[in-house]
């Protein structure tokens, strides 16, 4: 049976007076310590003016290394905390926390007992500077459900194919709209910055605002295609408000619970123009390769120096992506439709490549989806081809390919696919299955390459085909919107945008964006391209006689027992499981709507929308992750999902949200994949950790502007506030 659950924490922000006593300390703490340490920890209490500070984050800082790099922990009951396995350095370090306004950093090193005073915040506004950006842009006031169907430009000036209110929040506030390239409502975007210039109203101001860089154009279009004018309407209602003096009224709860455990490391690379869509650290079927290894990113629009980041040494470095045809296009050929606010007429984006996603495969060789010709494609792909994918749907154009970095020679080569590349995985044969490849499912087998080298004999694709005559087998079908036949099957496309192998029993799931968009479950079959079958399942919505309500998957994932996960933008974690069908999964009353018991919605954590009818909660995630092998710390098979206007790290644990967040710098982070590496199986939590970096568009949205880069960011939870 489907049902809609929701559990979360509902704590304020109250803080406990307990009694601290001394401790005895370890060999190599400073004198005086009242946290037992070690050599290279630093630790302490943290106490305000009513007593030890419980749930406030400590943030140690230092540029002594390589590369800039920071940690992260949350004070225990009695306010302490321990800050583990610091590098020799010296260290701003201070506290930052709800309810608090930051302390003076002080300086520390490795092996120092410190203690902390925190300072309480001199009102509730100033206090609020710290909340998550969700926090803020739940302040956002949406349309009433009675202005949908729009009515166009003669009436209320929303489009007529925005249909409901959950379709205005999928096109222009959630992950498929504004949110799914940078996070809304963090200080940079509920101000107006001076440098954008005077305006009469924040409806002028928003005008100039959406026109900003290079990603203008496109901002710009998705508000034409929605209702321009309503849209800013909205928008700068929700900054007048702001400007005037509202501010959130219920403050978040401090870390509670496992969530006052976790350990948040941050390593700066790249610069402070480029952002990163991906990062990759390991097999995803294998954890352990690549231990303590290097980390990879994936730079899409920004440039082609892929960065790369050695956590051990602390060293940042790069990687040059390179491209096969000289004619290849670039971003820089892009320029800004409008200055932008941070970089003027700077073109600050120039990649060829457009290096997207990452998998990595047992000898630690790095997959990237990225460009390395124009949309052409070869004569192999093309009609008259002998390729068999080929001979059954040719392809003339596609987007991104792939580049294959190979850390052992350190040699990149470039791999031409016929069918575009997105998101990548494998499965338990080393082939590839990939997103971006419009109305096919397409493999490349990596055997295969390594023994010929030919990379059009290694890949391969095919449509996506419903049995809608119900045999068991495909046939001949019918075209995407030709009327059923009921001795034929029925060809659909419903592109990936996620996807994953089940690991029970080898089907290959892919999400597919829309409204509501829907899950497609494919099975090879013994040739592929002639036998491959596909299930589709739509998200329930509007539908009278489903249990549950929402829309359009992003991120996806599968667990060890073949449940799969993904993220919606009506602000929900949803699970699908297949087992749990009530009714055929093939036939011809199999074509989407055929099992919303097979749905679970869990609506995020945090405030929603003013006005919200048709959305979960304002937090918006990316991406997901199933944490198969307990790489976070808080068990297997635990999903995972990018909180990124909640700021931090969501775990699902037994149906109940936890939050791991990270404190600073506001607003650095916006996580797109997620990924997972055990670099030491024997060491506990310290050999393991989930990986992610800053997906955001705008990184120089973030605290501390165009001085920042966007990070690297390791989470880890250990069994207690001062394990080390």
């Amino acid at each position: 049976m489907a049902r809609n659950v929701f559990a979360s924490r509902n704590i304020g922000i109250a803080v406990a007076v307990v009694a601290v006593s001394t401790v005895a300390v370890l060999a190599g703490q400073a004198p005086g310590g009242t946290v037992p340490m070690d050599r290279d920890d630093i630790a302490g209490v943290v106490t305000g003016p009513s007593g030890p500070e419980a749930g406030v984050w400590v943030i140690a800082e230092t540029t002594d290394l390589p590369t800039r790099h920071v940690k992260i922990v949350v004070t225990d009951d009695a306010g302490r905390y321990l800050l583990p396995d610091l590098p020799p350095a010296t260290y701003d370090v201070w506290v930052r926390g709800f309810g608090l306004v930051d302390s003076a950093k002080v300086q520390a090193a490795p092996g120092e007992a410190l203690d902390l005073r925190a300072v309480v915040a001199p009102d509730a506004r100033a206090a609020a500077e710290y909340y998550p950006a969700q926090y803020w842009f739940a302040l956002l006031q949406l349309p009433a459900p009675r202005e949908f169907p729009g009515t166009g430009p003669d009436g209320n000036g929303i489009s007529p194919n925005i249909d409901s209110q959950g379709s205005w929040i999928r096109s222009v506030i959630n992950t498929d709209g504004c949110t799914g390239c940078h996070a809304l409502g963090n200080k940079a975007t509920r101000e107006i910055p001076d440098t954008l210039g005077d305006f009469d109203s924040h409806v002028a101001a928003w005008d100039r605002r959406v026109q900003s860089g290079q990603a203008g154009a496109t901002m710009d279009a998705r508000l034409a295609q929605v209702g321009r004018g309503p849209a800013l309407a909205m928008y700068a209602d929700w900054t007048d408000r702001i400007q005037a003096g509202e501010y959130p009224g219920t403050p978040p709860p401090r870390p509670q619970g496992i969530e006052r455990n976790v350990v948040v490391s941050l390593w700066d690379w790249s610069n402070p123009r480029a952002y990163m869509h991906d990062l990759i650290s390991s097999d995803k079927r294998n954890p352990t390769v690549n231990a303590n290894g290097p980390v990879y990113g994936a730079p899409e629009n920004s440039t082609d120096a892929m960065p790369v980041v050695d956590p051990t040494t602390h060293v940042a470095t790069i990687v040059p992506l390179e491209v096969r045809d000289p004619l290849t296009p670039s971003e820089a050929s892009t320029p800004p439709q409008m200055p932008s606010p941070y970089w003027g007429e700077d073109v600050i984006w120039d990649s060829r490549a457009l290096a997207h996603s990452f998998a990595m495969d047992q000898r630690a060789r790095v997959w990237i989806a990225a460009r390395v010709r124009p949309a052409g494609t070869p004569a192999f792909c093309q009609a008259g081809s002998s390729h068999p994918s080929a001979q059954a749907f040719p392809i003339e154009r596609s987007n991104r390919q792939m580049q294959l970095w190979d850390p052992e020679t350190r040699e990149m080569a470039t791999i031409d696919t016929c069918f575009g590349t997105h998101h990548l995985n494998f499965d338990d044969d080393d082939r590839l299955w990939f997103t971006g490849s419009g109305p096919v499912v397409a493999w490349f087998d990596t055997r295969v390459f390594d023994e010929t080298g030919d990379e059009a004999q290694a890949q391969g694709w095919t449509v996506q085909v419903l049995d809608t005559n119900g045999n068991g087998r495909r046939d001949a079908y019918v075209e995407p919107g030709e009327p059923m036949d009921p001795i034929k099957d029925t060809r659909i496309e419903r592109g990936y945008y996620g996807v994953a192998p089940s690991p029970l029993d080898g089907s290959i799931w892919g999400s597919t964006l829309g409204m509501p968009g829907g899950l497609v479950r494919f099975v090879p079959g013994d040739d592929p391209v002639n036998t491959a079958l596909v299930e589709y399942y739509e998200v329930p919505w509007n539908d009278p006689e489903a249990p549950v309500q929402g829309y359009s998957p992003r991120g996806m994932d599968v667990s060890s027992d073949g449940i799969v996960w993904t993220v919606l933008s009506s602000g929900h974690f949803a699970s699908f499981d297949r087992r749990g069908c009530d009714g055929p999964l093939n036939g011809p009353t199999a074509t989407g709507r055929h099992c919303p018991e097979g749905w679970t919605l869990y609506p995020f954590p945090g405030p929603n929308y003013k006005g919200a009818t048709d959305s979960g909660s304002a937090d918006s995630a990316y991406y997901n992750f199933t944490d198969r092998f307990n790489l976070l710390g808080v068990g297997e098979n635990v999903p995972l999902a990018t909180g990124n206007l909640s700021e931090g790290l969501l775990a699902l644990v037994d149906g109940e949200f936890y939050n791991f967040r990270v404190p600073y710098p506001l607003g650095s982070f916006f996580g797109k994949g997620l990924d997972g590496r055990i670099d030491d199986p024997s060491t506990g939590w310290k050999g393991r950790g989930i990986w992610t970096t800053s997906g955001s568009r705008a990184p120089f949205h973030a605290e501390g502007g165009t001085q920042r880069v966007a990070p690297v960011f390791k989470f880890q939870v250990r069994p207690d506030p001062l394990a080390h």
